[in-house]
């Protein structure tokens, strides 16, 4: 498993209003190839958007941010962080990691 950790400067929409606005994107994120899950963050006060995003394996998450970034900067976005992570399992799941839910 590969986590995922994407953030960015975001002038859209937040809270209820991004929630409105992005269930389509967030439908489609699903089919994404290796996705297991997805967490999605707003930062109002540092007008930041992004998420985490747990995949199978390091191609798929290599892949989803390669496409994710250039999607976001067809939207207008100059800089896109993205990090992908190896997940301690051990230590994750002591403090009770959702990487450990049926399915993963």
């Amino acid at each position: 498993m590969k986590l995922l950790q994407v953030d960015f400067d975001y002038q859209g929409p937040m809270g209820e209003e991004m929630s409105n606005a992005l269930v389509e994107l967030a439908e489609s994120i699903n089919k994404e190839e290796g996705l297991i899950w997805k967490i999605w963050t707003e930062n109002v006060s540092r007008k930041l958007g992004g998420g985490i995003y747990l995949f199978q394996n390091e191609q798929s998450a290599q892949n989803y941010l390669k496409m994710h970034s250039s999607r976001l900067k067809e939207m207008g976005v100059k800089e896109v962080r993205g990090i992908i992570f190896d997940v301690n399992l051990p230590l994750t799941e002591i403090n009770q990691g959702p990487v450990f839910q049926e399915g993963n």
